[in-house]
């Protein structure tokens, strides 16, 4: 380089006492960084002076030869001796800074678990996969067709009104947020061969006040099979089954006849609570029948071959009534307590 010295004792002095002051000012390992490439690089002044050894007479390059390799080999003693001082300064600076106290007391983690809700639809999703059923899923956002009419709901029926259903604007395209998980048995008929033999789990929507048996999400099962021969006694024996996974041994249920759209005959379902808390009773626990004609016709389905039974429950009065919980409001707040009593399931 053109500002490059003329190759002498004299330069090299100064070339290694401004590379000696370089290292002795560096106070961490970045700055030492720029030193090394500044004063020890290819590019440093003590390389270009040893580059010109190349063009001096034979007779001086031993001479000017052993000066600048001992300038070169004394600065970089001088390098690493201040390289090594500075990684144990800043080694011990960060030991310190990550010093435990193992004589303080321990700040106890809070650790998370699943929702109890997700837990109890996973157990009841898992009778029935035991039983051979299979689990069925639809969109929460609905035709009005499926979640209605294909159910054999009525036109004026009160369930179809503003003030019970979430209708998504404009109300023309016939959009509601699904009120019951029953629109996907109707998928479900339309969708997969016979025989059929689904749990649909999944959230429901209506216009129901915050309080402390109401909510206006929440979460049911349903149930659907469809097949040959199928009546009531299979129904029964079905439900006396999965009360008694869920409820113990004792448990068992009980039929009330009512009324439902989708089925006929239909019936209340009851079931009597061996462990409740107050002593044994009779809960109520959900809806069921055999599929009314219509609906099987709706899906694709011929009434005159096949005949069917459904289910339904909400997993939030389950939970309620298995776990003597009064309030609904608990399983949407979000506290972690509420939570940490089901235990720490992952």
């Amino acid at each position: 380089m053109s500002d490059t010295p003329e190759l002498n004792e004299e330069s090299v002095r100064a070339a290694v006492d401004a590379a000696l002051a370089a290292i002795t000012a560096a106070d961490d390992s970045a700055a030492l960084k720029d030193v090394r490439a500044q004063h020890l690089g290819e590019h440093s002044l003590l390389a270009r002076l040893n580059g010109q050894l190349r063009s001096v007479p034979n007779d001086q390059k031993a001479a000017l030869g052993k000066l600048v390799g001992g300038a070169r080999g004394r600065v970089n003693q001088a390098f690493s001796a201040k390289e090594a001082e500075i990684s144990a300064a800043e080694e011990h600076a960060q030991l310190a800074a990550e010093a435990v106290d193992v004589t303080a007391l321990a700040v106890p983690g809070r650790v998370g678990s699943r929702h109890p809700l997700s837990l109890i639809q996973e157990k009841v999703s898992d009778i029935f996969i035991g039983m051979g059923w299979e689990i069925a899923e639809g969109p929460e956002l609905e035709n009005e067709w499926f979640n209605f009419d294909a159910l054999n709901f009525d036109e004026d029926h009160p369930a179809r009104a503003l003030q019970d259903t979430f209708f998504v604007e404009p109300v023309e395209r016939h959009l509601v947020m699904r009120t019951h998980t029953s629109p996907v048995q109707i998928r479900s008929l339309l969708g997969r061969e016979l025989p059929i033999y689904i749990v649909a789990p999944g959230r429901a929507y209506r216009t129901d006040e915050v309080d402390a048996t109401h909510v206006p999400a929440f979460s049911q099962i349903e149930g659907l099979a469809v097949d040959k021969g199928l009546t009531m006694a299979h129904l029964r024996g079905t439900l006396e089954h999965f009360a008694r996974v869920m409820f113990g041994p004792e448990a068992k249920i009980r039929l009330r006849p009512n009324y439902f759209p989708f089925t006929e005959p239909s019936a209340e379902l009851d079931v009597w609570h061996p462990s409740a808390k107050g002593g044994p009773r009779w809960i109520e626990w959900g809806g069921c029948g055999m599929v009314n004609a219509n609906v099987l016709r709706a899906g694709g389905v011929d009434p005159e071959v096949y005949t069917g039974f459904a289910f339904g429950m909400g997993l939030e009065r389950t939970l309620q009534f298995r776990s003597e919980l009064s309030d609904m409001r608990d399983f949407l707040e979000g506290d972690i307590r509420f939570s940490q009593s089901f235990g720490m399931v992952v």
